[in-house]
């Protein structure tokens, strides 16, 4: 990666937000079948990661579009996260499921990571091209 790319790990936000989406998508369609495909509920991490996922590739396929594909991308970044903050309701409810629990864990927790980076990545970027301005 170029210095004038924000990494974390040596990856790009684009091939974060790549795995970022996979990981959601593959624990909403996981958890649809581990739910025996009672509710589609079960499948709302696909439904806000799956964009994540989306964004990232988008970005690397039309870099000239990066900033608003990845703008997107962090908006859905915040609804992970702002669905998992049902959490402590799920956990003292006492009909909740280690499957709910886990879900909204994950969209909680990787949820605000990803959109912790994302805003990293946006003030890194804005910090680079001050610089380059000055």
């Amino acid at each position: 990666m170029s210095e004038e790319t924000y990494t974390v790990a040596g990856k790009s936000m684009p091939e974060i937000s790549i795995a970022v989406g996979l990981i959601f998508t593959l624990w909403g369609v996981a958890a649809y079948v581990m739910s025996d495909m009672a509710s589609l509920t079960a499948m709302i991490p696909l439904f806000v990661g799956g964009p994540i996922g989306a964004m990232g590739l988008l970005s690397q396929l039309k870099p000239e579009k990066r900033k608003a594909f990845m703008h997107v991308s962090a908006v859905f970044g915040v609804l992970c996260a702002l669905g998992g903050l049902r959490l402590p309701m799920v956990i003292m409810d006492d009909g909740s499921s280690t499957l709910l629990i886990a879900s909204h864990t994950i969209l909680l927790v990787l949820g605000s990571v990803y959109t912790y980076l994302c805003v990293q990545s946006f003030i890194w970027i804005r910090k680079q091209r001050e610089a380059n301005e000055a």
